[in-house]
């Protein structure tokens, strides 16, 4: 059990350590293509890409944004374009591989103790959960629309790609490798760090699994950060049965695991753009 304010600070520190592996991550990679960036830089361009992912359906900003950092940081187009690549090629399977495991070692409890709750409580909230669905396919609609105008590119692009796979030093790949744990490690770890500060929490397994799933599933949704679904699943018991002080700790659980970041992102990209520049890269230059 933790005290309230001990695990306000533990979850501070777990966004800290996060925001430091991917702003190594990024930089090691960038020198493993020969093309080093600042930590500074490395760390501007991961703000700006929470903040454009945040505010976008289907997390469109969030590209446009990490790459215009790397531009800044004088990396050439197409060098920025395969660091993100290259990026996402080691993040996407560790990040499943770790859900695998996850899954593995706590499915049956979750199934057991979790999963009847949750099952009952959409029924209850039907009316909720159809007004998701549909903002969801509006969203859904917004974002392929986007999709469509911005997807030749990276096509012509993906040959390129490929020769700067094949440049990538070893070291600096396999030292994303840890780093990339780290990062999933302190992002699922937010939620039952939170939730050890209330009377009887949920088992750690069924907040684990929950956690994980409410993390990487709005990766997968079409409303920006996936608000409306990842509310309605909290409070329908996806990660445990919390009580009456589920929505505090969801409100406290969105700021950490979103909302900080986002805002620092936001910050910084007013601080460097102005305001008006700010809005077209969340906004209109999602479909560059």
């Amino acid at each position: 059990m933790l005290s309230l304010v001990a695990a306000h600070l533990a979850c501070l520190g777990l966004v800290g350590v996060d925001l430091a592996a991917r702003t190594v991550r990024l930089r090691a990679l960038s020198s493993g293509l020969r093309h080093p960036m600042s930590y500074r830089a490395s760390l501007l361009a991961n703000l700006l890409a929470d903040a454009g992912s945040a505010l976008t359906p289907l997390r469109l900003g969030g590209e446009p944004a990490r790459l215009l950092g790397l531009l800044r940081a004088r990396l050439p187009a197409i060098a920025a374009f395969s660091l993100m690549g290259i990026e996402a090629l080691v993040a996407w399977p560790l990040t499943l591989l770790v859900g695998a495991g996850l899954m593995a070692g706590f499915a049956p409890a979750w199934f057991d103790q979790a999963l009847p709750g949750f099952v009952g409580e959409l029924r209850r909230l039907a009316l909720p959960f159809a007004v998701v669905l549909a903002t969801s396919a509006a969203c859904a609609l917004v974002g392929w629309r986007w999709l469509r105008a911005a997807g030749h590119r990276p096509r012509r692009s993906v040959r390129r790609l490929r020769v700067y796979w094949r440049r990538m030093r070893h070291g600096p790949l396999l030292a994303s490798v840890p780093l990339t744990l780290v990062n999933v490690a302190t992002r699922t770890a937010l939620l039952p760090v939170l939730a050890l500060a209330l009377p009887d929490p949920p088992p750690i397994g069924v907040m684990l699994v929950g956690s994980f799933a409410l993390v990487y599933g709005q990766l997968l949704l079409p409303t920006p950060a996936g608000i409306g679904a990842v509310e309605l699943g909290f409070l329908a018991g996806a990660a445990g049965a919390f009580g009456a002080r589920g929505a505090m700790l969801l409100g406290w659980w969105r700021f950490y695991s979103v909302g900080l970041t986002a805002v620092l992102g936001t910050g910084a990209a007013l601080g460097w753009l102005g305001w008006g520049r700010a809005c077209r890269l969340f906004g209109n230059r999602a479909t560059a």
